[in-house]
């Protein structure tokens, strides 16, 4: 009998374009119990090893096989905050699943799936209550995304009391305004948010540290603080009438779509109607941006400087955007963005791009095709090429930088006493589950300084 992966169920690709609801729909009890029965329970689980916060892999699949839904739960809890939000988003085929020894011979457990369905299955269930005892240590968290939530639940749950502050004026960050509702239903970020709120931590959103209140303010009325501010400020790539109307990073796309809601009826946040939209970028930011701007009735490309098998979004991500149809133009990069005497845009000057030869053990780099230069036309442009972190909150204070402007650590620890990092503006933009650890991590450090 032929071991194949469960598929996960999902919506038509015909239907799921007109709408932002969630393509895949996750599995039921049948579906799950199925999957976890291919798990080996290995003696020497690589899984955990490929897994960034080292979730016991096994041990939790193997609590699914005995339908104790509750216990796979808190196995998955002991390393990871946020299970309902990593099951869904995170890149398991390039970690966990990329170790797992039945994937060297055939499909690999769907892991993330799996954790999908535990997490689900304890939020649909009423919550206990939860009787923690305060140490009398206050911690304030500047930012609400995941490497802020995750430092902040471990603290509470540690008898801390936690006060996090959020510029925005919903908490969650990227995971609120960067990630589509296609593929991380808010409902979910707020359940986890519901869940922190529990533990008595407070969130004062609208505060904008570094203006409305500085770090030193701060530092008056917390024994430690945590920055998990990100990486919010777009990359461009300084070509050309960047700066046409109708350029946009997919920073300010992705935040009119997903917290001003401007794909919503009466929305007042809309996004400028477009015939043809190029979006520049091949990451999941990328993917994020074109797929949402299809859903809102757009002709889109994506233009990419490599090849399909370079793209570095998820596999699932670029499968479905082909499928949305997607545009994909590869091999080729902008020179120059056209636009008339509006400074409104009407296409962009690309060049088409090549490999140069490989070099063992390194990325192969590419280079222009001289002679190849055309024109395309479109009215908007989207840059997805990255980001860099947002100092707005290291306003007036001595925290040490690196040269790439990374917040420079040492075990969690800035240059000033008791105040830590981590996540995206200390590594650069990484993952979701990266910046949880690096929360995790922050944490553990602060308790090990309170023994």
């Amino acid at each position: 009998m032929e071991d194949k992966k469960t598929v996960m169920r999902m919506q038509d690709k015909d239907k799921r374009i007109k709408n932002f609801q969630e393509v895949e729909l996750g599995y039921n009890e049948e579906e799950a119990l199925r999957e976890a029965s291919r798990c080996l329970q290995c003696t020497n689980p690589r899984c955990v090893k490929g897994c960034p916060v080292n979730i016991m892999i096994p041990l939790f699949i193997k609590h699914i096989k005995e339908k104790e839904w509750e216990k796979a739960y808190q196995v998955i809890q002991e390393s990871s905050f946020l299970p309902a939000i990593c099951g869904r988003v995170c890149p398991q085929e390039m970690q966990c699943e990329k170790m797992c020894v039945k994937g060297f011979k055939g499909d690999a457990i769907s892991i993330g799936a799996l954790e999908r369905f535990v997490a689900d299955m304890h939020n649909s269930i009423e919550p206990k209550k939860e009787i923690i005892k305060n140490n009398g240590k206050k911690v304030a968290i500047v930012g609400s995304g995941p490497a802020g939530l995750s430092c902040a639940g471990i603290l509470a749950s540690n008898g801390f009391e936690v006060t996090i502050y959020e510029v925005l004026h919903r908490p969650g960050g990227v995971l609120t305004y960067g990630i589509p509702e296609f593929r991380l239903p808010k409902k979910i970020v707020e359940k986890e948010i519901e869940n922190l709120k529990r533990k008595k931590v407070e969130i004062k959103c609208d505060m904008p540290v570094g203006n409305a209140i500085t770090l030193s303010d701060l530092q008056k009325e917390y024994d430690y603080i945590f920055l998990g501010t990100g990486a919010g400020v777009p990359k461009f790539m300084g070509i050309p009438n960047e700066s046409a109307n109708e350029v946009f990073s997919a920073n300010e796309i992705l935040t009119r779509i997903n917290l001003m809601g401007a794909y919503q009826e009466n929305s007042k946040t809309p996004i400028k109607e477009a015939k043809t939209v190029y979006v520049i970028g091949g990451g999941n930011v990328a993917m994020d941006a074109a797929r949402s701007l299809k859903r809102l009735g757009m002709n889109v490309h994506l233009m990419y400087r490599r090849g399909k098998d370079e793209l570095p979004a998820r596999k699932v991500e670029v499968i479905h955007a082909l499928e949305e149809g997607i545009i994909f133009d590869l091999l080729q990069n902008p020179l120059e963005i056209l636009t008339d005497e509006n400074n409104s845009v009407t296409g962009m000057k690309v060049i088409n791009m090549e490999y140069q030869e490989e070099i063992v053990g390194q990325r192969r780099s590419v280079q222009e095709v001289k002679g190849t230069e055309h024109n395309v036309s479109c009215d908007m442009v989207v840059m997805a090429l990255g980001t860099n972190p947002n100092h707005e909150a290291l306003k007036m204070s001595d925290i040490k930088l690196d040269d790439r402007g990374l917040i420079m650590v040492d075990d969690g620890l800035t240059s000033i006493p008791n105040v830590y990092a981590g996540g995206d503006a200390v590594t650069g933009a990484a993952t979701v589950i990266l910046a949880m650890e690096a929360g995790k991590k922050a944490a553990y450090e602060i308790i090990k300084r309170c023994k």
